[in-house]
């Protein structure tokens, strides 16, 4: 079906709602809608500021908590760990709930004591705070680091992926190790439905762009997207992305674009090829 399991039980649909920058009364509302519409899957984070928007969400719906799968993060200036427990602690109070199906930490940290970060990650998990534990925004040699070095139990990473960033070394290295890959930036900022190659792709099977760039991602093993969405139309239409059928014609031809345009790269960002 629509959805990616792991061995250690992360059951992920392959279709989540990312709610960033949304707030306040807006973030509600789309996160709701989504809901109604059939999403299963609430991508969020400390960070983000909208929280308590997304659990008011949550409370409003009909759609039972045990239903939903619920991403949160913690920001990389929080993880030595008392700020760490404090961050979930607070994180879990304002989404009303008392576990989170998966817990990130958002970045890695700067001057940081990663083994004991990763020591109380894995303690949260224990803890029974969070079903499932994952990394974003780590390069490989930090992930193979954490799993190899450290043992941590990952689930799964979260990084930017899409039609015109390639992540393929770590996408193999995740699936050896059964931890799965969340795309954020799926679409990149809008970058990906304005390619030449992406638009035909689209007019030859009747599709939108987007939806042509989304399908790509989700037709890689082990691969979930988290598209932002606020309308009812861009909820439904990404969605629907799951329908779409590619050829082999249609992966060569975006294989054969640039691989390299990142989008999202702060100045706290990690050396991406370390």
């Amino acid at each position: 079906m629509h959805r990616l399991t792991t061995r250690n039980g992360l059951d992920l649909p392959r279709i989540g709602l990312g709610t960033w920058p949304m707030i306040g009364a807006e973030c509600t509302r789309a996160v709701h809608q989504a809901l109604d519409l059939g999403y299963r899957h609430i991508d969020t984070a400390s960070a983000y500021d909208n929280e308590t928007a997304v659990g008011q969400a949550l409370r409003d719906s009909s759609v039972p908590r045990e239903q939903i799968h619920l991403t949160t993060k913690v920001w990389w200036d929080r993880l030595d760990p008392a700020a760490m427990r404090q961050s979930l602690e607070n994180s879990l109070r304002a989404l009303g709930t008392e576990q989170v199906d998966l817990f990130h930490i958002h970045w890695p940290g700067k001057d940081w004591d990663l083994a004991r970060s990763i020591e109380t990650l894995t303690a949260l998990r224990e803890e029974g705070k969070a079903r499932h534990i994952g990394v974003a925004n780590f390069p490989l040699g930090l992930l193979r680091q954490v799993i190899e070095a450290l043992g941590a139990p990952l689930s799964a990473i979260q990084v930017e992926y899409h039609v015109l960033l390639g992540q393929q070394p770590l996408l193999d290295y995740a699936r050896q190790h059964d931890v799965l890959l969340t795309a954020y930036t799926p679409l990149a900022r809008g970058r990906a439905a304005q390619q030449p190659v992406i638009q035909d792709i689209a007019h030859k099977h009747g599709v939108l762009p987007s939806q042509v760039a989304l399908k790509w991602l989700l037709d890689q093993d082990g691969v979930a997207v988290i598209p932002k969405a606020s309308s009812r139309e861009n909820q439904l239409s990404n969605l629907a992305a799951l329908e779409v059928r590619l050829d082999d014609q249609d992966r060569a031809r975006i294989a054969g674009l640039p691989k390299d345009q990142r989008v999202v790269n702060p100045d706290f960002a990690p050396a991406w090829n370390s």
